[in-house]
């Protein structure tokens, strides 16, 4: 009796699949491996260089492990400029900057989401337009107005003209948009006004959003360089950044110990802030997870 042979094509078609996903997973791991080949040798260089003595940084060929680590270059940034004072400064500019655009953004982009008022359409085509001008673009025209209003060299000169982004609306626009119906009316029907809507609805449901608009912002605004040097002509109102350019500018020889050092000032409070928030982007993705 005559067999019929047996069909392979499903076997054949798991092995494809299976190669196919063997490939990108590898395709993918590579990606990231040159990802993290780019952004940590940087890194890691900084933070070598900084227990490195100066012989050791310029020696051909580099080390890449101190051969003889040192605390000597921290204790020599932190006296070569007034590090303490950009610290507070950095952290004013920072917290009262940020606050006030995620504030902004948080606002304005429930009204973009959920009012209904003339021009909106066209109000929001203006916003997208914003994103499109280049900061430079800006700073001549923001100079003029906060020397016509006596800010130059304070705070508020530093702070204010940066207090709102057209992008964090834009983004928080967006996500809004993709918040479920069903809540809003759900809200509306309990007799919730829209401040009430945005406080105990909107918000929580779009913690993941705001958080991450938040770290963005808070980023920007502590490494912020050039408007707050153009912004300020003392030393008791400069910041971390241009505390970093002076420690290699009134240095006839570049001490690249000491510069790297400094760097680490201003990158660790920005590492701890955002290894802090991690937990509240997880909280809030779970936090608005709608069961239906």
């Amino acid at each position: 009796m005559q067999t019929r042979p047996q069909n392979n094509q499903p076997a054949v078609t798991r092995w494809v699949g299976q190669q196919r996903s063997l490939v990108g997973r590898t395709a993918a791991y590579t990606g990231l491996a040159l990802c993290v080949l780019l952004i940590g040798l940087p890194v890691y260089w900084m933070i070598s260089g900084a227990f490195k003595t100066p012989q050791e940084i310029y020696s051909i060929p580099p080390t890449w492990i101190p051969m003889q680590p040192t605390l000597a270059s921290f204790p020599k940034a932190w006296n070569s400029a007034p590090f303490g004072r950009y610290y507070i400064n950095s952290f004013i500019v920072t917290l009262f900057g940020s606050g006030f655009e995620v504030f902004f953004a948080v606002t304005s982009a429930y009204a973009f989401a959920f009012l209904r008022f003339p021009g909106k359409r066209y109000i929001f085509l203006l916003l997208l337009a914003a994103l499109m001008v280049p900061v430079q673009v800006t700073i001549l025209p923001n100079y003029l107005t906060v020397a016509r209003f006596g800010w130059i060299n304070t705070f508020q000169g530093i702070i204010i003209p940066g207090a709102s982004v057209a992008y964090g609306t834009f983004l928080l626009r967006q996500y809004y948009r993709t918040l479920p119906s069903e809540i809003m009316d759900a809200a509306r029907v309990d007799g919730a006004g829209h401040l009430r809507t945005l406080w105990s609805v909107v918000a929580p449901l779009s913690k993941p959003a705001i958080v991450s608009f938040a770290l963005l912002s808070i980023v920007a605004k502590w490494n912020e360089f050039l408007w707050p040097l153009i912004v300020t002509n003392t030393k008791e109102m400069r910041v971390l950044p241009i505390g970093i350019y002076w420690l290699m500018v009134e240095e006839g020889t570049i001490d690249w110990g000491v510069v790297m050092a400094g760097t680490i000032f201003v990158v660790l409070p920005v590492l701890l802030v955002f290894l802090y928030a991690q937990r509240y982007i997880v909280d809030g993705i779970a936090a608005g997870a709608v069961k239906g």
